[in-house]
C-alpha cells in the first residue's frame, strides 16, 4: 500500500484521468444514448442531418424569422442555429461548430455500367477512408437527384427497402498475386470501389441489357433517366444500424460518429439552454472531411452572413469593423472527435498525451501534423478557461493528441474560426476505429460531451 503522505501529495499536485462511469448515473447515460442511436440509424448524409435538426429546432420555436431563436439552413447541407443571450451580441458570442459530413463513397456523375452481365455503379471515395474496409460490407444509397425540370428527387435504396449493395472483393483462393503481397493502401484501388447493383437483363437482343434494366427500375421508382444522374448527390453509406457494443452495453458501434456525435450533442445541449449568458451559436458544417472548402464548408462566409442577419433580427446594427471586433471577443469550441487508444495497436500512441475511451470529453489544444502544421493551437488562457468551466460543473474530461509526434495527424474546423481572431479549442469525445464504416464510442463520453457543451453555452 502506498504511503498516505505520498498519496495525498499525488492527489494534490498530479493530473490523472478518471473514468466517466465513476461520476455519472447510468440511467441518464443509457437513456441519452438510445436517442443518439436512433438518430445515427436514421441520419446518414449531411442533407438528412440538416433536415433532422431543422425539424427538431422548428418544434422548439426556431425559424428564420424568429426574434430570438433563429434557424438558417444553407443549400440543405449546412445549418446555423442562434439563440439570443442576456448580453448584447456586440459583447461577443459563443460558438460550437461541428461537421455533419462523413467519409463515404460517392457515386460518379455517369455511374451505371455493365461488365460480364453484371451492372455496377462507378464511385469516387470521399474523405480519408481505408478502402479495403469498404469491400464486402452492406451498403445503401442515399441522396438527391435534380431532374431535367429542376425537381429534387430524394433517393433511398437500402436497408429499409430490404436490399443492399456491395463492393465485391476477391476470394482468398485467388488473391495471392493480385492482393496478398500488396500494401494495405493498394489492396483495393479507388477505381475498384464499384458497387454491384443488378444482374437481370432487359428482354430482347442488344448490348448492356442489365444496365438498361437497372435504369428502367430507377425510372419506374423515381421517374429519372440516366442524364439526371449527372445532376445528383448520391452517397453509398453502410447499411448498418447503430448498435450497443459489449455485454455491458457501454459502447456504441455505428457509422458516421465522426462527427455527428458532436453535432447531436451540441444541438441537444443548445436546445436545453433557455437563456445563455452570451448569444449562442451552433454551426453544422459540410465538407470538413475534404478540407472545409466550398459554399457549405466552414471556410465559406455563411457564418458571417448568418451573424449579420441574427444581429439585425435582435435589433443590433453591425458594420464590417464592428463585426470583426465582435468576433475577436468571441469564443468557440471546434466540436470534433479525437482518436482513442486502441490497445491492439499501442505503438502509435504516447499514453501520457493520448485520449482514452470512457474518460470523458477530450480537450485537444492543437491538431495538425508534422510540427503542428495546418493546425489551430489554442492559447493557454483559453485552455484554462475551458478547464475551469468543466471542473466547476464536475464534468469528466481529459486531454489528448492524435497519436505520437510524426506518427500521423489530422485537422478540424478550428483554424477557420481562429482566422477571425476568436479563441478556439477542439473538444469532443474519443473514438476507436475512426473513419471506418463502424466507429466505436463510449456512452459515458457521449453524455459528458453533451454536459460539457451545455455548460459552455451556459457559462461560455
Amino acid at each position: 500500500m502506498e504511503d498516505k503522505k505520498l498519496e495525498k501529495l499525488r492527489k494534490k499536485l498530479g493530473y490523472e484521468r478518471k473514468s466517466g462511469w465513476e461520476s455519472v448515473k447510468g440511467d441518464e447515460v443509457f437513456s441519452f444514448a438510445e436517442a443518439y442511436k436512433e438518430f445515427l440509424s436514421e441520419v446518414k448524409t449531411e442533407r438528412e442531418a440538416v433536415h433532422y435538426f431543422v425539424q427538431r429546432a422548428a418544434g422548439l420555436g426556431f425559424s428564420e424569422n424568429s426574434s430570438d431563436r433563429i434557424s438558417i439552413a444553407n443549400r440543405g447541407k449546412n445549418l446555423m442555429l442562434v439563440r439570443k443571450g442576456r448580453k448584447p451580441v456586440a459583447d461577443g458570442i459563443r460558438i460550437i461548430a461541428s461537421h455533419i459530413d462523413c467519409p463515404r463513397i460517392d457515386l460518379k456523375q455517369v455511374p451505371v455500367y455493365e461488365d460480364n452481365d453484371l451492372a455496377f455503379f462507378h464511385t469516387h471515395y470521399y474523405g480519408g477512408i481505408k478502402k479495403y474496409q469498404w469491400a464486402n460490407i452492406p451498403l445503401e444509397i442515399r441522396g438527391t437527384v435534380i431532374d431535367k425540370d429542376g425537381k429534387a428527387v430524394s433517393v433511398r435504396l437500402g436497408q429499409n427497402e430490404g436490399m443492399v449493395f456491395v463492393v465485391p472483393d476477391l476470394c482468398p483462393h485467388l488473391s495471392h498475386k493480385a492482393q496478398d503481397d500488396k500494401k494495405a493502401t493498394e489492396v483495393i484501388t479507388g477505381e475498384n470501389l464499384s458497387l454491384l447493383a443488378a444482374s437481370i437483363p432487359e428482354e430482347g437482343k442488344g448490348k448492356d441489357r442489365v444496365k438498361l434494366h437497372l435504369l428502367k427500375l430507377l425510372n419506374e421508382k423515381y421517374g429519372i433517366v440516366e442524364e439526371d444522374l449527372i445532376s445528383s448527390e448520391l452517397e453509398a453509406v453502410p447499411a448498418m444500424s447503430a448498435m450497443d457494443l459489449g455485454i455491458d452495453r457501454s459502447m456504441i458501434a455505428a457509422y458516421g460518429q465522426d462527427d455527428r456525435i458532436c453535432a447531436f450533442t451540441s444541438c441537444e445541449a443548445f436546445f436545453d439552454v433557455e437563456e445563455p449568458e452570451y448569444t449562442a451559436v451552433v454551426f453544422l458544417a459540410d465538407k470538413e472531411e475534404i478540407g472545409s472548402e466550398g459554399s457549405t464548408g466552414m471556410n465559406s462566409l455563411f457564418l458571417i452572413r448568418g451573424l449579420y442577419r441574427a444581429a439585425r433580427t435582435f435589433g443590433e446594427k453591425l458594420d464590417e469593423g464592428s463585426m470583426l471586433d465582435l468576433l475577436s471577443k468571441s469564443g468557440a469550441l471546434s466540436a470534433d472527435v479525437n482518436g482513442a487508444v486502441n490497445p491492439l495497436y499501442k505503438s502509435v500512441y504516447e499514453n501520457d498525451n493520448a485520449s482514452f475511451l470512457s474518460s470523458g470529453i477530450v480537450v485537444t489544444k492543437f491538431t495538425g501534423h508534422g510540427g503542428k502544421y495546418m493546425a489551430n493551437d489554442a492559447d493557454a488562457e483559453w485552455v484554462a478557461h475551458i478547464r475551469n468551466i468543466l471542473n466547476e460543473a464536475g464534468i469528466t474530461w481529459q486531454t489528448g493528441e492524435l497519436g505520437k509526434v510524426d506518427e500521423g495527424g489530422g485537422g478540424t474546423v478550428a483554424k477557420f474560426l481562429a482566422r477571425y481572431g476568436m479563441n478556439v479549442i477542439d473538444a469532443g469525445p474519443a473514438l476507436i476505429s475512426m473513419h471506418s464504416p463502424y466507429e466505436i464510442s463510449s456512452k459515458v463520453d457521449l453524455f459528458e460531451t453533451y454536459r460539457a457543451y451545455k455548460q459552455f453555452i451556459l457559462k461560455g
